[in-house]
Protein backbone atom coordinates (compact mmCIF):
# COMPACT_ATOMS: atom_id res chain seq x y z
CA UNK A 1 0.00 0.00 0.00
CA UNK A 2 1.00 3.54 -0.64
CA UNK A 3 0.63 6.53 1.63
CA UNK A 4 1.97 9.16 -0.75
CA UNK A 5 -0.09 12.32 -0.57
CA UNK A 6 0.55 13.10 -4.27
CA UNK A 7 -2.18 10.65 -5.31
CA UNK A 8 -4.20 10.71 -2.12
CA UNK A 9 -7.65 12.27 -2.34
CA UNK A 10 -8.52 14.69 0.44
CA UNK A 11 -10.16 12.95 3.37
CA UNK A 12 -12.81 15.01 5.14
CA UNK A 13 -14.81 14.81 8.35
CA UNK A 14 -17.88 14.36 6.14
CA UNK A 15 -16.36 11.18 4.67
CA UNK A 16 -15.93 9.80 8.18
CA UNK A 17 -19.46 10.84 9.14
CA UNK A 18 -20.78 8.73 6.24
CA UNK A 19 -19.17 5.62 7.71
CA UNK A 20 -21.49 3.58 9.96
CA UNK A 21 -18.61 2.94 12.35
CA UNK A 22 -18.72 6.58 13.38
CA UNK A 23 -22.47 6.95 13.95
CA UNK A 24 -22.87 9.04 17.09
CA UNK A 25 -19.28 10.34 16.98
CA UNK A 26 -18.90 14.12 17.17
CA UNK A 27 -17.11 16.34 14.69
CA UNK A 28 -14.33 17.21 17.17
CA UNK A 29 -13.39 13.55 17.61
CA UNK A 30 -13.47 12.93 13.86
CA UNK A 31 -11.21 15.93 13.30
CA UNK A 32 -8.82 14.47 15.89
CA UNK A 33 -8.83 11.14 14.06
CA UNK A 34 -8.02 12.89 10.78
CA UNK A 35 -5.11 14.73 12.40
CA UNK A 36 -3.72 11.61 14.09
CA UNK A 37 -4.39 8.82 11.58
CA UNK A 38 -3.14 9.27 8.04
CA UNK A 39 -5.09 7.69 5.19
CA UNK A 40 -3.50 4.99 3.08
CA UNK A 41 -4.00 4.21 -0.60
CA UNK A 42 -4.39 0.61 -1.76
CA UNK A 43 -4.01 -0.11 -5.46
CA UNK A 44 -5.92 -2.86 -7.30
CA UNK A 45 -4.42 -6.22 -6.40
CA UNK A 46 -2.85 -5.04 -3.12
CA UNK A 47 -3.35 -7.46 -0.23
CA UNK A 48 -4.18 -5.38 2.83
CA UNK A 49 -4.95 -8.28 5.21
CA UNK A 50 -3.79 -11.89 5.00
CA UNK A 51 -5.66 -14.84 6.51
CA UNK A 52 -3.74 -16.26 9.47
CA UNK A 53 -1.71 -13.10 10.15
CA UNK A 54 -1.75 -11.49 13.58
CA UNK A 55 -4.70 -9.13 13.92
CA UNK A 56 -3.66 -5.79 15.38
CA UNK A 57 -5.55 -3.25 13.25
CA UNK A 58 -8.70 -2.70 11.23
CA UNK A 59 -9.34 -0.66 8.08
CA UNK A 60 -12.06 1.91 7.52
CA UNK A 61 -13.04 2.11 3.84
CA UNK A 62 -13.42 5.71 2.71
CA UNK A 63 -13.61 5.00 -1.00
CA UNK A 64 -12.78 2.23 -3.45
CA UNK A 65 -13.65 -1.45 -3.37
CA UNK A 66 -12.23 -4.41 -1.45
CA UNK A 67 -12.94 -8.12 -1.60
CA UNK A 68 -12.83 -10.44 1.40
CA UNK A 69 -11.53 -13.93 0.62
CA UNK A 70 -11.38 -17.04 2.78
CA UNK A 71 -9.90 -20.52 2.45
CA UNK A 72 -12.57 -21.75 4.84
CA UNK A 73 -10.02 -23.45 7.05
CA UNK A 74 -8.88 -25.82 4.32
CA UNK A 75 -6.34 -26.01 1.52
CA UNK A 76 -8.88 -25.03 -1.13
CA UNK A 77 -8.68 -21.93 -3.29
CA UNK A 78 -9.84 -18.64 -1.83
CA UNK A 79 -13.58 -18.02 -1.95
CA UNK A 80 -15.01 -14.50 -2.05
CA UNK A 81 -17.17 -13.98 1.00
CA UNK A 82 -17.82 -10.23 0.77
CA UNK A 83 -17.36 -7.05 -1.24
CA UNK A 84 -16.74 -3.84 0.68
CA UNK A 85 -16.91 -0.18 -0.29
CA UNK A 86 -17.34 3.28 1.19
CA UNK A 87 -19.09 3.15 4.56
CA UNK A 88 -17.70 -0.30 5.37
CA UNK A 89 -14.84 -1.46 7.53
CA UNK A 90 -12.89 -4.69 7.85
CA UNK A 91 -10.69 -6.34 10.45
CA UNK A 92 -12.65 -5.02 13.43
CA UNK A 93 -12.10 -8.24 15.36
CA UNK A 94 -8.56 -6.93 16.00
CA UNK A 95 -10.12 -4.32 18.29
CA UNK A 96 -11.98 -7.01 20.23
CA UNK A 97 -9.42 -9.79 20.59
CA UNK A 98 -5.95 -10.70 19.37
CA UNK A 99 -6.57 -13.71 17.14
CA UNK A 100 -5.17 -14.71 13.74
CA UNK A 101 -7.04 -13.17 10.79
CA UNK A 102 -9.98 -15.29 9.60
CA UNK A 103 -9.86 -14.03 6.00
CA UNK A 104 -7.74 -12.13 3.49
CA UNK A 105 -8.65 -8.77 1.99
CA UNK A 106 -7.54 -7.48 -1.40
CA UNK A 107 -8.16 -4.15 -3.09
CA UNK A 108 -10.12 -4.32 -6.35
CA UNK A 109 -9.96 -0.60 -7.14
CA UNK A 110 -7.87 2.31 -5.90
CA UNK A 111 -9.06 2.53 -2.30
CA UNK A 112 -8.53 5.12 0.41
CA UNK A 113 -8.38 3.47 3.83
CA UNK A 114 -7.69 4.48 7.39
CA UNK A 115 -5.82 1.99 9.58
CA UNK A 116 -7.12 1.99 13.17
CA UNK A 117 -5.26 -0.05 15.79
CA UNK A 118 -6.49 -1.07 19.22
CA UNK A 119 -3.85 1.32 20.63
CA UNK A 120 -5.28 4.15 18.46
CA UNK A 121 -8.76 3.36 19.70
CA UNK A 122 -7.60 3.44 23.32
CA UNK A 123 -5.47 6.57 22.95
CA UNK A 124 -7.79 8.65 20.78
CA UNK A 125 -11.22 7.52 21.93
CA UNK A 126 -11.47 5.31 25.01
CA UNK A 127 -9.19 7.44 27.22
CA UNK A 128 -10.97 10.63 26.12
CA UNK A 129 -14.58 9.45 26.35
CA UNK A 130 -15.59 5.98 27.54
CA UNK A 131 -19.19 6.47 26.38
CA UNK A 132 -17.95 7.28 22.86
CA UNK A 133 -15.86 4.11 22.92
CA UNK A 134 -19.02 2.24 23.88
CA UNK A 135 -20.92 3.82 20.97
CA UNK A 136 -18.27 2.71 18.46
CA UNK A 137 -18.23 -0.79 19.93
CA UNK A 138 -22.05 -0.85 19.66
CA UNK A 139 -21.71 0.12 15.97
CA UNK A 140 -19.29 -2.76 15.49
CA UNK A 141 -21.65 -5.13 17.34
CA UNK A 142 -24.58 -4.11 15.10
CA UNK A 143 -22.52 -4.82 12.00
CA UNK A 144 -21.32 -8.16 13.37
CA UNK A 145 -24.94 -9.05 14.10
CA UNK A 146 -25.93 -8.17 10.53
CA UNK A 147 -23.08 -10.28 9.13
CA UNK A 148 -24.05 -13.20 11.36
CA UNK A 149 -27.66 -13.09 10.11
CA UNK A 150 -26.42 -13.13 6.50
CA UNK A 151 -24.06 -16.04 7.27
CA UNK A 152 -26.88 -17.96 9.00
CA UNK A 153 -29.09 -17.61 5.91
CA UNK A 154 -26.28 -18.77 3.63
CA UNK A 155 -25.53 -21.76 5.85
CA UNK A 156 -29.21 -22.71 5.95
CA UNK A 157 -29.50 -22.49 2.15
CA UNK A 158 -26.30 -24.49 1.66
CA UNK A 159 -27.42 -27.14 4.15
CA UNK A 160 -30.77 -27.48 2.41
CA UNK A 161 -29.09 -27.86 -0.98
CA UNK A 162 -26.66 -30.47 0.37
CA UNK A 163 -29.47 -32.41 2.04
CA UNK A 164 -31.54 -32.36 -1.17
CA UNK A 165 -28.55 -33.59 -3.20
CA UNK A 166 -27.93 -36.34 -0.64
CA UNK A 167 -31.55 -37.52 -0.87
CA UNK A 168 -31.44 -37.52 -4.69
CA UNK A 169 -28.17 -39.45 -4.78
CA UNK A 170 -29.36 -41.96 -2.18
CA UNK A 171 -32.33 -42.81 -4.42
CA UNK A 172 -30.15 -43.61 -7.43
CA UNK A 173 -29.26 -47.23 -8.14
CA UNK A 174 -25.79 -48.19 -6.94
CA UNK A 175 -22.91 -47.74 -9.40
CA UNK A 176 -21.24 -50.83 -10.72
Amino acid sequence: MTDTSARMPTVTVEMLQENRLFEGVGKDTLELLLREIKPELAQPGDWIIREGDTADFMFIVLNGELEVLSRGGGPTADVRVALLGPGDWVGEMALLQAQPRSASVRSLAPSVLMRLTAADMKRLIKERDASLHGEIMANIARELGRRLRVADRLIARSSAAIAKQYVIESMLPPRR
